[in-house]
């Protein structure tokens, strides 16, 4: 039996671990207008205040909506919770819809794309500062790609089956060290997700007009793709940052990652200073560094814990350990309304939870750089037959499908322990599903969207036709979780909160910002 065998057994001892996995999803999603263009306007007043609404916020732009689940345990509720706050989301939208896609819809003009606005209190005006930083860093059009981000936990009897009864201290740090272990492990192996569900292989040209890509272009009407592109929203073109691909952070601790994002968060740039901090009285940036502040640390999975009031994200690692991880590389899902689907779900308990029980060697120097090549030979070129790469520096190079076919056979033994403990065969239905779509690259998420631009004669088509199908069909939902008194009540209250926040300043921004940052000073 091998180690992984031998851990799965030890937590199945105890099956109702496999119905306590904590869950939360954020689905970004742009507005556009009845002209299929992004749409403009500030963000629904009748939504409440995007600084303190706890279900619907925005990200970078005005235009950018996020939504946002609290943890659950239980798929469906999950997924109904989701899909309540789009219904409501969508009833105070007007004539606009929600763009089905990661990858922008048509966009005239860079300089018009509206910065996200928070109020007047010093965290809301910190908040558009940092998106203006990141505005004048990378272009607002890199900023308005969405993703959906799906926040995962163990529950406490997983590291009770594991490693028995600890005192406080011992348990942080077993808790610590397992999801840095299931980190390494996701870097390892997580170029199976673009693989699966990556949904941006083509864009509309208006985002890299006038850009060099380097990248071979090909064309349907007027959409770019590449033919075998599963995920270019997690390629250079898109939702990265190459300013910071040789910071380097490790993974095989938590104080050695704390240490490296330390480090990170010092570190000046020589590009960013010459864009100036504060330049007539107006502030341009938060400052020079490589790193603004710790979210501009772009990656595809995260350690994270919820942070005190005013804690930093490492502030709150650093007190209390890893508490879960964000998964941050699914694309949005264009064959869903509410960007992501149960099959999805099912899929990332299943490999999560392989990435946290699977052996997992510590991090060498190299191997970050082995594993950014994987994910970026997937991002590019996932669907193209024969593709082969090594899973690491110092091992043979195989073929996507037999690295694929390997990880199934594990994930399968997992998904016949969760149906045992949640009945049915739902896991290993998803198994027997995804497992065909290693086979046949034509089944993944991108292929099937590619076959649809092409038959619709571009990616703009594909969209609005998606747009408007989810329009109707979100409007139609009846709330299932939720109710329309909660959703309103919600959007009192975030207006009451950021009147409070507001009353409650007593510095000047200025002296806010140099508050804010001298942990840095005092490191």
């Amino acid at each position: 039996m091998t180690d992984f065998s031998a851990r799965l057994q030890q937590v199945a001892r105890n099956p109702e671990t496999f119905k306590q996995f904590g869950r939360g999803i954020e689905r970004e999603a742009l507005r556009y207008d009845a002209n299929d263009q992004l749409a403009l306007t500030p963000h629904p007043q009748a939504l409440g205040s995007a600084l303190t609404n706890k279900w619907i916020t925005t990200d970078f732009s005005e235009s950018l909506l996020e939504f946002i689940t609290p943890v659950s345990n239980d798929v469906d509720e999950l997924l109904q919770q989701l899909k309540d706050v789009h219904h409501f989301t969508m009833t105070k939208m007007g004539e606009e819809k929600l763009w089905p896609m990661s990858m922008p819809c048509f966009v005239s003009d860079e300089t018009q794309i509206p910065l996200a606005e928070y109020g007047t209190s010093n965290s809301g005006r910190m908040k558009n500062l940092y998106r203006q930083g990141l505005k004048h860093r990378y272009g607002s059009l890199m900023q308005i790609i969405s993703g959906v981000h799906f926040n995962f936990s163990f529950p406490e009897s997983y590291w009770d089956s594991l490693y028995g009864e600890q005192d406080e201290a011992q348990r942080a740090e077993t808790k610590s060290e397992g999801y840095f272990a299931l980190i390494r492990n996701y870097y390892r192996y997580g170029w199976i997700i673009p693989y699966l569900f990556g949904a941006s292989p083509a864009l509309c040209p208006s985002f890299v007009k006038g850009r060099e890509t380097g990248l071979p272009f090909e064309k349907i009407g007027k959409t770019l793709y590449l033919p075998y592109a599963t995920a270019l929203r997690l390629s250079d073109l898109g939702y990265t940052n190459s300013a910071q691909s040789d910071l380097h952070i490790g993974f095989n601790s938590l104080p050695e990652y704390l240490q490296g994002l330390k480090a990170a968060m010092h570190k000046p740039s020589e590009r960013f200073a010459k864009l100036g901090v504060k330049v007539d009285g107006e502030h341009r940036q938060l400052n020079s560094n490589v790193l603004q502040i710790e979210n501009e640390l772009y990656a595809p999975i995260r350690p994270k814990r919820v942070a005190k009031n005013g804690e930093k994200p490492s502030e709150a690692l650093k007190r209390g350990g890893v508490e879960y991880i964000e998964v941050r590389s699914l694309d949005v899902n264009p064959f869903s309304p509410i960007g992501v689907s149960k099959e999805q779900v099912l899929f990332l308990d299943l490999f999560v939870t392989w990435c946290g029980l699977k052996d997992s060697a510590p991090m060498k120097p190299g191997d970050l750089d082995c594993w950014r090549s994987n994910w970026n030979n997937v991002i590019l070129e996932g669907r193209k037959p024969g593709l082969s790469f090594k899973l690491c520096c110092d091992q043979e190079p195989n073929s996507l499908v037999h690295w694929g076919k390997l990880i199934f056979e594990q994930l399968t033994e997992i998904a016949i322990e969760m149906d045992k403990a949640h009945g049915g065969n739902e896991y290993q239905s998803v198994c027997q599903t995804l497992t065909s779509w290693i086979d046949d690259p034509e089944l993944t998420m991108s292929g099937r969207l590619l076959n649809a631009i092409r038959e619709a004669g571009g990616i703009g088509k594909v969209g609005c036709q998606l747009g408007e199908q989810y329009r109707a069909e979100l409007l139609a939902h009846q709330y299932q979780i939720y109710n329309q008194s909660m959703m309103e009540e919600e959007v009192v209250h975030s207006r009451q909160q950021q009147q409070q926040i507001e009353q409650a300043d007593t510095l000047s921004f200025d002296d806010f910002l140099a508050d804010y940052f001298s942990y840095l000073v005092k490191e």
